[in-house]
């Protein structure tokens, strides 16, 4: 059997779904958590030379995170390095049966779990396909201080956690997994998810947004090693260091925010002369003695100085034109969201953006189809709407079922 050892923080969803893939596996690791312990973190640092968890090791081998892991998996690759035949580890999904589910829930972030809850207590017996981030945005979210009922605040892992434990006691179940394809066409619905074939006769997709990049060929290339998409994730590997946040809404100055509580400085970067941001996400971040702006201005290129790791960005003043270097030690990009609707092009209906557009309730244009939460919505994108609609969109599937058993 081989040695794994994962690297953890508190709080991140990336290192929850490492470690459910992990669990389906049945392999024994090692964890490490990082979280308030400077030496753990310094070893994780050393060994893979990115500042981003999870870290994961099988044989002393450094494989890098959640995603190189779930890649593996793909290919096949990691059967081999757990010393399993091909193919002899336990599937993700169970086998498909004869019989096909009543509902099934594709996303587990607010609306999912939302929906999961509705359904189960209807009795439904739903299925929640996780998705490799499970959790969604919430599990990427710091302080909640807006959602009704936790007056001085709740972690956004600890919202999404109680959500899911909620929806376990009602019998909803959870298997880890993403859906690569889905036949619409008929009913039962046919999705297909981690390469085995799941029938459904109701389906509420909530499979959320992922961050928006700036599309630049070194970005991708410091992913890890200084870019970052998630300050709850990696802000705590830049203390004491100067850093740079891109973008100019609400999500944007949580995350200024939330690494002012690190960094010695925090510069947000802005295309425009003023903030999208609510007015109350512009006063935190105007009155921190932490938090910089640049307006005008834009990230053409981020630098490391042949050291593996950001040291500067390359911006340019979109008035002007002029071009300057910026010493920064990582670079957040909070930018907005790309919904995670690539598998129903052709068979549900979109808009230019790629959200599903939804009539009477949260019903799309395939019977049977129903969705909930960010996918659908690009205006509001609260973790409240987002849970309002998956309740609506559970009611909507209920209400179709006992419709077509008529």
């Amino acid at each position: 059997m081989a040695e794994v050892v994962i690297y953890t923080k508190d709080y991140c969803s990336f290192c929850m779904s490492a470690k459910h893939l992990l669990d389906s596996k049945q392999v024994p690791y090692r964890e490490i958590n990082v979280t308030g312990n400077r030496a753990a973190e310094e070893e994780m640092v050393r060994r893979s030379g990115r500042t981003t968890a999870p870290q994961i090791f099988i044989d002393g081998r450094g494989i890098g995170g959640s995603d190189e892991l779930f890649d593996l998996n793909d290919t096949g690759e990691l059967d081999l390095m757990l010393g399993h035949a091909p193919g002899e580890s336990e599937k993700l999904m169970p086998k498909q049966s004869t019989a096909p589910e009543e509902v099934l829930i594709l996303g587990s972030g607010a609306a999912g779990l939302t929906a999961a809850i509705y359904t189960a207590r209807a009795n439904l017996k739903p299925m929640i396909v996780e998705g490799r981030a499970a959790g969604g945005q919430l599990t990427m979210t710091t302080e909640v201080e807006n959602f009704p009922g936790f007056p001085s605040g709740i972690l956004g892992p600890e919202l999404i956690g109680q959500m899911r434990q909620q929806a376990e006691r009602f019998g909803a179940r959870f298997v880890m997994g993403d859906a690569t394809a889905a036949n619409l066409q008929e009913s039962p619905l046919t999705l297909t998810v981690d390469g085995e074939q799941v029938r459904t006769r109701a389906l509420i997709v909530a499979t959320g947004a992922d961050a928006r990049l700036l599309g630049l060929e070194s970005e991708r290339k410091f992913i890890g090693r200084g870019v970052s998409t998630c300050a709850t994730c990696d802000g705590f590997f830049f203390r004491d260091k100067e850093i740079l946040v891109v973008g100019g809404g609400d999500s944007a100055m949580e995350e200024a925010t939330f690494l002012s509580k690190f960094a010695s400085k925090v510069t947000v970067i802005h295309r425009r002369d003023k903030l999208r941001a609510s007015k109350i996400m512009q006063d935190k971040a105007f009155k921190n003695p932490k938090i910089a702006f640049l307006w005008n201005s834009e990230v053409q290129e981020i630098r490391d100085g042949g050291k593996g790791k950001v040291e500067s960005a390359i911006l340019k003043n979109l008035k002007t034109g002029a071009q300057t270097e910026v010493a920064t030690a990582g670079v957040f990009v909070a930018i907005g969201h790309i919904p995670n609707t690539k598998i129903f092009k052709g068979q549900l209906e979109m808009d230019e953006n790629g959200y599903l557009i939804t009539r009477e309730g949260t019903a799309t244009n395939r019977p049977g189809v129903f969705a909930a939460g960010d996918v659908a919505d690009h205006v509001y994108r609260q973790a409240i709407t987002a849970a309002g609609t998956g309740c609506m969109a559970a009611l909507d599937a209920e209400r179709f079922l006992e419709h077509t058993r008529a």
